[in-house]
């Protein structure tokens, strides 16, 4: 049925994605199906299911993940191909209506209560506070005009179109990573150099190297060379450092085709099938192809100032350190169990091991196996990528949360669950949601090569129906979009999952242009250039 919604020209046009009819005819297939809701069993808390580590702890990590550290064995991957259209979504939607913003229109809708208007109302008051304040003035200039001018009139048009449109900052337009994010004395600092200053304190070797890797827009890839190729000397020379950042864009065969709401292929105007990006999970194959051995993975907008990296800097060694230290354990087991050689004390401990450390589930066949019908199922069990997961105090943010999961097999795991992996429908699945004491501020640090240092293939810890299906719009007609299984949701279904309690503190995203007023993005000393 479905290769008959495809015409003979939509062939080429699958080709040219990367793509075979038969992926195409099973992502048709899967907008049919109803959406595939998890079982929740009950949300990880501290002590059942999330890590709560002492000082003394910490400290022993954080030098055990030191010495592994300096092997040069650490990676820093950054998905930073979002917009920052987004973030600027309100001003944005004010220049673009009809007519003049001024102060006096704005303060008229934001005591009427409209929350767009009092969003946008705090923006312009704290507008020299940003720290792309001293860019806008001097490009306004530029144009023979004076932003201090405007400010007093109370004229906002001019302001706010300089600021997003292409003929001056063009921030409505440009990826989050390079906007400036953050004042020094020296300078401002865009999302994407923090990340640079960041990755200097945990990821550089005994000898200095420090690599980074970014997924980024293609349209967008030689802006972010320029930039790098422009503030490389000055942030090697002051970190002591040898930076190797690469970048890589979202494959196009992970493009997924648009339907309509009736599920038929969505066609342009000229009649060509709409292919869409398959979201953040499509970003395992760039995480895939880089073949590393130990991966933090950080959001592009979660970064902090100076003044503020030491705390997270000591928690993402102390994550290290957990990985480091988990790892060593299932490598020990696993060369045990592949020599052939080894004794019902060790297979004991090997389970105890997977059992109550890393929190596997033992199947109840295991105690009726044979010695070595045991070592092949608890090779299975652990020859698998490993991932801790920072988890924070839940304080109202968005996104997904750390919960015990029972698979359509009856088997329970620890999974990192998003609001539309939950029925919306069952009372009691949407009670457990809602009991959630912590959520996911995306800080991991990932093992993906195995015991014998190979690079897992990633691909095959995927659970491929983890799938998300949105309603979008184009050229403003409905269409269903369809997102592979995410990055840390089901893109890592079947890895070996540890989540460890982190502070707050270290969690500190922008989401809209005003979380740069929050005091934990004011800063002053100590940046590029002091």
């Amino acid at each position: 049925m479905e290769e008959a919604l495809l015409r003979k020209e939509d062939l080429h046009q699958i080709k040219e994605h990367g793509l075979t009819r038969e992926q195409v005819q099973k992502q048709l297939q899967l907008f049919k199906k109803s959406q595939l809701h998890l079982e929740l069993l009950r949300p990880c808390t501290p002590g059942d299911g999330i890590e709560k580590l002492d000082h003394e702890k910490r400290r022993a990590l954080i030098r055990l993940f030191d010495r592994e550290r300096a092997k040069g064995r650490c990676l820093k991957f950054v998905p930073a191909s979002g917009a920052a259209s987004r973030m600027f979504r309100t001003p944005l939607l004010f220049l673009h209506q009809d007519g003049e913003i001024t102060r006096e229109s704005v303060s008229g809708k934001a005591e009427a209560g409209d929350g767009e208007a009092r969003e946008l109302l705090a923006f312009m008051e704290g507008i020299k506070k940003f720290a792309f304040y001293g860019e806008l003035r001097s490009i306004m200039r530029e144009k023979g005009l004076s932003i201090d001018i405007l400010l007093d009139r109370g004229q906002f048009t001019e302001i706010l179109r300089f600021l997003l449109e292409d003929d001056g900052l063009g921030y409505g337009n440009l990826p989050k990573a390079l906007l400036s994010f953050h004042a020094y004395p020296g300078g401002a600092r865009t999302a994407f150099e923090e990340h640079l200053v960041e990755a200097a304190s945990y990821v550089k070797d005994q000898s200095g190297h420090c690599h980074l890797h970014m997924t980024v827009s293609e349209e967008h890839l030689e802006n972010f060379l320029e930039l790098f190729t422009r503030v490389r000397p000055e942030y090697e020379e002051k970190y002591g450092v040898f930076f190797h950042v690469t970048f890589s864009l979202q494959d196009k065969s992970t493009d997924t085709l648009a339907v309509t709401l009736d599920h038929q292929p969505f066609r342009e105007k000229d009649g060509r099938l709409l292919f869409r990006p398959g979201g953040h999970g499509a970003l395992l194959a760039n995480l895939n192809h880089l073949q590393g051995d130990i991966v933090f993975i950080k959001n592009i907008d979660n970064v902090l100032p100076d003044r503020l990296k030491p705390e997270t800097i000591e928690w993402k060694k102390t994550l290290g350190g957990y990985l480091v230290g988990i790892q060593t354990k299932i490598f020990h087991y696993l060369e045990n169990l592949s020599s052939g050689d080894f004794t019902e004390s060790v297979l004991e401990e090997a389970v105890n091991f997977a059992r109550d450390e890393i929190l596997l589930p033992v199947p109840d066949s295991f105690d009726r196996a044979s010695p070595p019908q045991k070592a092949t199922l608890l090779a299975q069990m652990l020859n698998r990528p490993v991932r801790v997961c920072g988890m924070v105090r839940n304080v109202g943010e968005p996104g997904g949360g750390p919960f015990l999961v029972k698979n359509r097999q009856g088997i329970p795991s620890r999974q990192i669950v998003e609001k539309a992996q939950v029925n919306p429908h069952s009372k009691s699945q949407q009670a457990v949601w809602a009991s959630a004491t912590h959520f996911n501020p995306v800080d991991l640090v990932c093992g993906v090569r195995d015991w014998q240092g190979k690079p897992f293939d990633l691909r095959k810890y995927v659970d491929p129906d983890a799938v998300f299906i949105s309603t979008k719009s184009k050229d403003g007609r409905d269409l269903k979009a369809l997102e592979h299984p995410g990055l840390w949701n089901g893109s890592m279904a079947h890895w070996i999952s540890i989540f460890v309690e982190t502070p707050i503190t270290t969690f500190s995203p922008i989401k809209t242009v005003v979380d740069l007023l929050r005091e934990e993005h004011q800063e002053t000393p100590g940046g590029r250039g002091a």
